[in-house]
């Protein structure tokens, strides 16, 4: 049994994390170190053995109630010698008293139970080539919204996460945000990023399931590419049937699980920001 060194990442560490992740074939976008990085410098940690990183964790602290746990990662030659689950226990203490949520593929549901994980649902990927859409309706976001974003994004997730949602809806290269006007009022908002392939789409915060195909086309006009993928919770059936109907398929889809007590989520969650971070 090998003693790692568990330690918190350095932000050039997690844009290794996300290389690692991306060769498991997650996908991760191309600027997404920094928006996490912002959403809880002190939440991602490393295994050392031998003065280098063999596994990687995030434990996201959004809230004093709420955290996410994500970027489970150990690399292939130091799986099954304790290394990952050293750094499981470490990076968990960093949630204190906080309910902690994840994705983990439906294979690790029963470790993640012995940590006292329970299932509470799943979320599904679907992906494919969608038609882009220009909406009056649908404008770039602007720093004038994050009141209405922050509003509409506690609703719906039944948390708040204020550092990662600035963070996440800030204009960059590769990411930008939109917001459904109807109005004087934001009612739904809807970011979309640039991937290692394709498009990501999420979160998706809409009153129905319309708006929310008409914020997922606008998204792809901003940012057009040859295929879109979005992660829709396994319960939202009308979503799930309108992104089948414009001919996207099921390629992947993880358990979401709580220790603690699960968030309520509102009737505006159409679609998740990212298994990494919730």
């Amino acid at each position: 049994m090998i003693s790692p060194v568990c330690r918190t990442a350095t932000p050039a560490e997690v844009a290794l994390m996300l290389d690692w992740a991306a060769a498991e074939g997650w996908n991760p976008g191309l600027e997404d170190a920094a928006a996490f990085c912002a959403a809880d410098p002190g939440g991602f940690f490393v295994a050392e053995v031998d003065d280098a990183p063999a596994a990687a964790i995030s434990v996201v602290n959004h809230s004093p109630e709420m955290a996410f746990l994500g970027l489970y990662i150990c690399k292939p030659p130091y799986r099954g010698q304790g290394i990952g689950m050293a750094l499981w226990h470490h990076a968990l203490a960093h949630a204190g008293t906080r309910t902690v949520g994840l994705d983990g593929v439906a294979a690790q549901q029963v470790n993640y139970a012995r940590s006292g994980f329970v299932r509470a649902g799943a979320s599904v990927r679907y992906g494919g080539a969608l038609p882009a859409l220009n909406d009056v309706a649908v404008r770039p976001a602007t720093a004038d919204d994050s009141t209405a974003l922050a509003r509409l994004d506690l609703a719906a997730n039944g948390y708040a996460r204020p550092a990662f949602l600035a963070a996440w809806t800030a204009p960059a290269e590769t990411r930008q945000t939109l917001v459904l006007q109807d109005g004087d009022s934001a009612t739904g908002f809807a970011s979309v990023r640039r991937c290692r392939e394709g498009v990501k789409i999420g979160p998706v915060v809409a009153p129905g399931t319309e708006d929310a195909m008409r914020l997922i086309g606008a998204a792809v006009a901003a940012l057009p590419a040859s295929a879109a993928i979005i992660d829709v919770p396994s319960d939202n059936q009308p979503l799930i049937a309108a992104l089948a109907a414009a001919g996207c398929i099921e390629t992947f889809a993880t358990a979401r699980m709580y220790r603690g007590p699960a968030p309520v989520a509102g009737p505006g969650l159409q679609a998740i920001g990212t298994m990494e971070l919730g």
